[in-house]
């Protein structure tokens, strides 16, 4: 045949004319499509003009007893995107005669239907449409040659495919109880009827129509609408011959007609932002960390060591891909002794001034660091140097953005209807719809989908508290009480505890830790233990000592001659510190926005800054609960965090002057992980209280804080803070009278790590004078503003 529109001649009824001479594609031409793995075959494979024979000339045509063309009301709603149904009209259906082909083709001259000797020319409808009636009794496996402007392409009918999602996949939708939600909806690389494409599907229920565009299809989604998978709010369509890497987007027209094109709220990949679109993904990578896995659930977190180094991955280092990344963080993280990284959000996001706390795509990690394949090879690569990851997970709110989630398919439906609900009042952005249990199985299904297809080992929910409370950051009339009159957010308590509860079963070895900041009972309670207040437990894991935080940095910030006043805010904390199952943070928040560094919170010279620094890290690293510290603050560094240019690195270089004075500090943290990691006192019975005992914990007049750490065995250790800027020489500190003689394993003033180096060189006996309600004591020397551990000899 030639490319020209009157290459298969039509008589005068506009029914089609068939051949069954060989018209079907050479071997070669046949190869040249197959040879394309993965690239995209759709409307791109133009059939060389010198391959095309002239048609033999043709028998007569078969009258037909029907028009095959489509009718004038479905020709409308296609036209105007806003068919439910276009696999009932388009691709072969059975009529009076035999068969009617029908495509919708913008822009076309002419469609051809090619089935082994068949070749049938469709009469021109108009407006895109073609038709055909062909005197067949039985659906043959067909193709179509396209011609647009004298090129012919030559594609399959997406529309002669069956749904890609089953029966099952849509009842579990519909109860909001898919645990693999990513796997039904998104975009999908397949073979579905012999045919390699990709299916996409999305949940788009108050929508009018949904197409779906692409660089497959040049943008123009006039040709691919989806169907509506009846009352699951589902749009589904195969579009065969695409692969991975293109680009897409919905097309999704709003109850009132007018459309908005959207990015995939499932898609797992996407463009490097500014750009928004969501790209086909399917991933290649093979793991490496069996190991890890397997053993990741022998010891429950809260009885194991969890030494946490926070990071923002895009300003670690700047410019660093996730490969790169790899090559360098698991390193740097085993020689600092952390258990675990923490990744500040990884998904998807369009403004990197957030740190990635407004996510627009919550199932892919963002392009701006590589390939989701290549975030997989970092995590690996950790788990591979023994080292857990931790990720921010942001379920509380999204942004407003007009291709995202906002109003998805024209009215509110991840967001709460109720304005007044939907609009979270400090960040400018929307607060999830917990009470809608499609958009739970949204949330849920993403935990999940961390944690089973990238092996993250635990999500630190953010912003819990804002969930939690109906009147978070609201005045008196800004918002409606529960059906309780309570200001419980009900629905988000339930959202929490189905996430906790489904992760927990679905993913062994896996924690949640909640960013809460108030005294909401049972965050880390099991979700079927009721406590006081009537509520099951949220089920975390671990939780944030917020409370902590705030009262010991404000008690560091004190000058030490006025911290004898102050003395409760280092105390307090073990008056509520088996409440919980905690983590003590120092997260980014802390040293942003004006907070100052972590050094910089410190009173005092340079000097007595670096001491007040060394000191607090030793207090917190044996104070019950897991530890938590931000990137740049184990090197004391000066500046406040800006994730424009991440830690100031050159503080460490040799060539600079105070260099000894940062990597002092650096070598300190170093060595508390080590001894942490090796003395189960610090972190087996961190949420018993027979772990603990205050030796003194009102010496206030002295500064000194005393503590005892046992582990299950009862093997103890000391540690003793002094935060006086002097030397106290025979401090006696009562001990227990069962330990012949103590040594000193840690001291933050020593010469190594910048301090002044008033030690305890020698093993100290206990003398048999009962002091601070023990029967025996030692005498030490305290070094100024300076922590010391201290164990059996």
């Amino acid at each position: 045949m030639t490319s020209k529109k009157s290459a298969t001649p039509k008589n005068k009824s506009g029914k089609s004319k068939t051949d069954k001479s060989k018209a079907e594609r050479s071997t070669a031409d046949r190869s040249a499509d197959s040879s394309r793995s993965g690239e995209p075959r759709s409307d791109r494979a133009a059939i060389p003009a010198a391959r095309r024979p002239e048609p033999p000339a043709r028998p007569d045509p078969v009258e037909a007893v029907v028009s095959p063309a489509i009718d004038a009301g479905d020709r409308a709603r296609l036209l105007d995107g806003t068919h439910h149904a276009p696999h009932s009209v388009l691709g072969a259906h059975p009529a009076g005669g035999g068969l009617a082909f029908r495509a919708f083709r913008p822009y076309a001259q002419a469609v051809t239907v090619v089935s082994g000797d068949l070749r049938a020319e469709l009469h021109d409808d108009g407006d895109g449409f073609f038709s055909g009636l062909l005197p067949l009794a039985d659906v043959p496996a067909y193709r179509l040659l396209v011609t647009y402007d004298g090129t012919v392409h030559e594609t399959e009918d997406a529309y002669r495919f069956l749904p890609t999602l089953g029966e099952l996949d849509l009842h579990l939708i519909g109860e909001g109880r898919h645990e693999q939600l990513w796997r039904a909806l998104g975009a999908h690389v397949t073979t579905h009827q012999g045919v390699t494409g990709t299916r996409f599907a999305v949940w788009a229920p108050n929508a009018r129509g949904v197409r779906v565009a692409g660089t497959f299809n040049f943008w123009d989604a006039g040709a691919f609408p989806m169907r509506s998978l009846g009352s699951s709010g589902v749009w589904e369509l195969f579009v065969p011959g695409v692969g991975e890497g293109e680009l897409y987007k919905f097309e999704i027209t709003r109850p009132d007609g007018s459309r908005t094109l959207r990015a995939d709220p499932l898609a797992r990949r996407t463009e490097v932002p500014p750009a928004t679109s969501s790209v086909v993904h399917a991933s290649h990578h093979e793991w490496g960390d069996a190991e890890w896995l397997a053993r990741r659930a022998d010891t429950p977190v809260e009885k194991a060591p969890f030494s946490v180094y926070e990071v923002h991955l895009p300003s670690w280092r700047p410019g660093l891909t996730y490969r790169q990344l790899a090559e360098q963080l698991p390193a740097y993280v085993t020689e600092m002794g952390f258990t675990h990284v923490e990744l500040m959000p990884v998904a998807e996001h369009p403004f990197g001034g957030s740190w990635g706390y407004q996510v627009t795509g919550f199932y892919a990690p963002t392009a701006r660091l590589g390939t989701p394949d290549d975030f997989k090879y970092l995590v690996d690569r950790l788990h591979q140097a023994g080292v857990g990851v931790l990720m921010d997970w942001v379920p509380a709110h999204f942004p407003r953005d007009a291709w995202a989630l906002a109003e998805f398919d024209g009215r509110p439906l991840y967001e709460h209807h109720d304005p007044k609900r939907a609009a979270h009042p400090d960040w400018g952005t929307l607060e999830f719809d917990f009470g809608r249990r499609e958009v739970r199985n949204f949330l849920v299904a993403n935990a999940v989908y961390w944690c089973e297809e990238f092996h993250i080992d635990g999500l630190r929910v953010d912003a819990v508290a804002s969930m939690l409370y109906l009147d978070y950051s609201r005045e008196p009339g800004q918002w409606t009480p529960n059906e309780h009159g309570g200001r419980e957010n009900l629905d988000a308590v339930a959202f929490l505890q189905e996430m906790n509860a489904t992760v927990y079963r679905r993913c062994p070895g896996v924690v949640t830790i909640a960013e809460e900041s108030t005294a909401w009972d049972g965050v880390t309670r099991p979700t079927h233990h009721r406590g006081p207040s009537g509520f099951g437990g949220l089920g975390f894991g671990l939780k944030w000592n917020m409370g902590w935080m705030h009262d010991s940095l404000q008690y560091m910030s004190h000058d030490p001659v006025h911290r004898s006043h102050h003395h409760g805010e280092m105390t307090f904390s073990m008056v509520y510190a088996y409440s919980e199952n905690y983590v003590l943070p120092i997260s980014h928040d802390e040293v942003v926005h004006g907070k100052r560094s972590l050094v910089s919170k410190m009173p005092g010279d340079w000097w007595q800054q670096r001491a007040n620094l060394r000191a607090y890290l030793g207090f917190m690293w044996a104070h019950p609960g897991k530890q938590l510290l931000f990137m740049g603050q184990e090197f004391a560094q000066g500046a406040e965090w800006s994730e424009a240019h991440g830690p100031d690195w050159w503080l460490l270089d040799p060539a600079y002057g105070a260099e000894a004075e940062h990597r002092g500090v650096r070598d300190l943290v170093r060595d508390l992980n080590a001894g942490y990691r090796a003395t189960p006192a610090l972190w087996q019975r961190d949420t018993d209280p027979a772990g603990f005992r205050w030796i003194t914990g009102d010496a206030a007049e002295d500064n000194v804080f005393a503590f005892l750490r046992r582990d299950a065995e009862g093997n103890p250790l000391l540690a003793v803070s002094h935060l006086a800027p002097v030397v106290r020489h025979d401090y006696r500190i009562g001990v227990p009278e069962d330990v012949p003689a103590w040594v000193e394993v840690l001291n933050s003033d020593a010469g190594q790590y910048g301090g002044s180096d008033v030690v305890n060189p020698d093993a100290v006996k206990p003398e048999p004078q009962a002091w601070h309600g023990q029967p025996a004591s030692i005498r030490l020397t305290l070094p100024p503003l300076a922590t010391v551990w201290l164990r059996p000899a």
